[in-house]
């Protein structure tokens, strides 16, 4: 009898343990939205692609091009620590930057660094399923400072070539099988 009430206790208190420890929330899930091509729709041209949420991790470049060459170049890692998603930004020529998450909803996504010189804070907003609001803003030179960027969904350049590419199915190709299903 003692053995039992012992068992039944230790079972107790692990599914109470378990109940209050919140599970744990996959928060690029939440930001999911991002993937995909983004081209500014105002000058300079300006190109971010996204990955989807894998292995842990959303990987995010931007380009922005002046006389059809890339003028400026950023690498962006986005991780989850804790209940929080770390935006790693690693533009080209600068030291990385690290900017954390301070509102992640479903359509946007703040993070801050307030230790950083400029900007302080990165935020998108996903308008409709093809327009991207992004933002920088924060003080510079003591002045308070924001930046737009208005974006549309594009297709992107892999998606172009693999499509396109070696072993896609050609036009005639689609034809005839589209006319051999026939009866």
């Amino acid at each position: 009898m003692m053995r039992t009430t012992v068992v039944v206790l230790l079972m107790l208190s692990t599914a109470a343990c378990r109940a209050q420890q919140p599970e744990k929330q996959d928060l690029l899930a939440r930001v999911a939205w991002l993937r995909g091509c983004w081209e500014t729709t105002s000058p300079p041209r300006t190109l971010e692609e996204w990955s989807p949420p894998q292995g842990g991790a959303m990987i995010g470049t931007s380009r922005t091009f002046s006389d059809g060459k890339v003028a400026a170049l950023e690498l962006v890692e986005l991780t989850q620590r804790d209940n929080q998603l770390a935006y790693d930004a690693q533009p080209a020529g600068q030291p990385p930057a690290t900017f954390l998450s301070t509102t992640i909803a479903d359509s946007t996504v703040v993070f801050e660094n307030t230790r950083h010189d400029f900007p302080q804070r990165i935020g998108y907003r996903l308008n409709s399923a093809d327009s991207l609001s992004a933002w920088i803003e924060g003080t510079e030179k003591g002045q308070q400072r924001r930046i737009e960027f208005p974006y549309r969904r594009v297709v992107c350049a892999s998606d172009k070539r693999r499509s396109e590419g070696p072993g896609a199915p050609t036009r005639t190709a689609a034809l005839r099988s589209d006319r051999d299903a026939r009866p």
